[in-house]
């Protein structure tokens, strides 16, 4: 809750999605439809840091809508919202295994709109299950806003949030077997009953949207035992910087025409488009000039002129910090115009993903 508050704090497009909630698994035979998900991930994003607590939460209809004339769709998404279950693993009260089912939203109001009007609030409640699920989780995703409103199946959202939930662990891998994977996505159990119709209308189409949209790309591995698919091995990896200022234009754009950018994108990462240049271009004077190792506050150049041309305001040095991290040993073997272009498309990354400080 306290990344939840931090992030909220920055107005950006990012929020945090409490691990818990990620993980969370659907009761067999339900699911809930992408918009029903999205307004989900809004809620969460809108309660922020204070999803735990028992109060009520308020979020006007035009953030829902995305365009959407009138707001009939509204009241369809939060009933499916308040009868859809989900599942945990708990305790009965002799202490045995048992699985706990529940629901989410607890009450929600919807303002009745007047006449010609399309202006109005929901407000709504977490159920105390939910809260206690989101107060006692340990880990989070960090979910970017235009992502997941850009998801055209709810396959693929879901499984972005478990992507971005293990992307940054030492083991960034998610496995389990058939009977798990179908509870995480929520899959019918009359539907795709044979997995090559699974692997072609589940897999490939959320493979291709994540690796169009996220931050970062997915593949998997089938273990099999003799003929049989068993299990499915996740495993995410990072974009790099160019490849995430494709993913993060792209979240930006208007959702028409983005199944064709979708079929385009390998290409498209292939040669990305050129970065915008600054108002005055730092000369590099050094080829084996190499990344400062202090403050890029004082005699730094070009590198402190670049954070503060590229990095939408953020202060040069935590920008700095973020980059050595992430580079590590990769960062000394960089040099000249090659440093001065890496280091600038991670100020615009980083810009483009935190917004305004």
């Amino acid at each position: 809750m306290r990344v939840a508050h931090a992030l909220q704090a920055r107005d950006g497009d990012e929020f945090a999605k409490p691990g818990n909630l990620v993980e969370v698994r659907f009761v067999k035979g339900q699911s809930l439809s992408l918009t029903a998900a999205r307004l989900l991930a809004l809620m969460i994003l809108t309660a922020g840091g204070d999803a735990w607590e028992p109060v009520a939460h308020r979020m006007r209809k035009a953030d829902i809508r995305r365009g959407h004339k009138g707001n009939e769709r509204i009241s369809d998404m939060l009933e499916e919202l308040h009868r859809t279950l989900f599942a945990v693993d708990d305790l009965s009260w002799r202490g045995r295994k048992a699985t706990k089912r529940f629901s989410l939203i607890q009450s929600s109001r919807e303002e009745v709109d007047e006449e010609g009007s399309e202006a109005g609030w929901i407000e709504w409640e977490f159920t105390p299950d939910a809260r206690r699920l989101i107060r006692e989780s340990e880990t989070y995703a960090v979910l970017n806003r235009q992502a997941v409103l850009g998801f055209r199946s709810s396959y693929a959202l879901r499984l972005y949030e478990m992507g971005a939930l293990r992307l940054y662990r030492r083991q960034s891998v998610w496995r389990g077997d058939m009977t798990a994977i179908r509870a995480a996505f929520g899959i019918a159990p009359e539907l795709y009953k044979d997995f090559a119709q699974l692997r072609r209308k589940v897999l490939e189409k959320a493979k291709a949207e994540i690796d169009h949209l996220a931050h970062f790309t997915v593949d998997w591995r089938e273990i099999r035992r003799g003929r049989t698919i068993v299990e499915i091995e996740f495993t995410f990896h990072p974009k790099s910087v160019p490849a995430q200022l494709l993913a993060v234009d792209d979240d930006n754009r208007h959702a028409a025409g983005s199944g064709a950018r979708r079929e385009d994108v390998a290409k498209r990462v292939a040669a990305p488009p050129a970065l915008p240049a600054p108002s005055k271009r730092p000369k590099v004077n050094d080829s084996a000039q190499r990344f400062p190792t202090g403050t890029l506050q004082y005699g730094s150049e070009p590198f402190g002129e670049i954070a503060r041309v590229h990095g939408g305001g953020w202060a040069r040095d935590l920008i700095a910090d973020a980059y050595r991290e992430q580079m590590g040993a990769r960062l000394s073997n960089l040099t000249g115009a090659k440093l001065v272009k890496s280091w600038t498309g991670f100020c615009q990354a980083f810009a483009a993903r935190r917004g305004r400080p």
